[in-house]
């Protein structure tokens, strides 16, 4: 009886595979199929955590993230690349922008050319609503060893 659910199962799968790229991703036709169905399967339950697809949706995602983490190279954006992307979600320009400078240090920023300093970081972060942290710089990596030796304070 349970090799016959086994090869009922099998011939089930089979056809699921067909339409829908449930297991490992190996390609990356495969990865845009798993991607589209996702997005369909998203769009049909919404947020009912509780819908017949939701746990499909959740397989897909993991296979996508697996295959993202192996083949897919992403790198942190930038303060401006991220400050653009904020303005064009709420629909900003950069004279906006006031309470972190002039249009032309608004400008400046979205070009590079100057940095955003740590007032400006703590504004924009309650502004949109996010952790200063992303628009901080990552640390720079250094190839030198520091001592990091420490004295006891003298005893009173």
């Amino acid at each position: 009886m349970l090799a016959q659910y086994i090869r009922e199962a099998n011939a089930d799968y089979r056809r699921v595979r067909q339409r829908i790229p449930l297991g490992p991703l190996r390609t990356e036709e495969e990865y845009h199929r798993a991607v589209a169905v996702l997005d369909e399967i998203v769009d049909e339950i919404g947020e009912r955590e509780t819908h017949p697809l939701a746990d499909l949706a959740e397989t897909l995602g993991i296979f996508i993230e697996a295959y993202e983490n192996a083949n897919i190279p992403f790198s942190d954006p930038s303060a401006p690349v991220l400050l653009r992307t904020l303005m064009e979600e709420h629909g900003l320009t950069q004279s906006d922008l006031s309470e972190i400078g002039s249009q032309g240090v608004v400008s400046e920023i979205l070009s590079g050319k100057r940095d955003l300093n740590l007032r400006q970081i703590t504004l924009l972060s309650v502004r949109f609503g996010v952790s200063p942290a992303i628009f901080m710089p990552a640390p720079i990596k250094s190839n030198t060893r520091r001592s990091r030796r420490t004295r006891k304070a003298p005893a009173r």
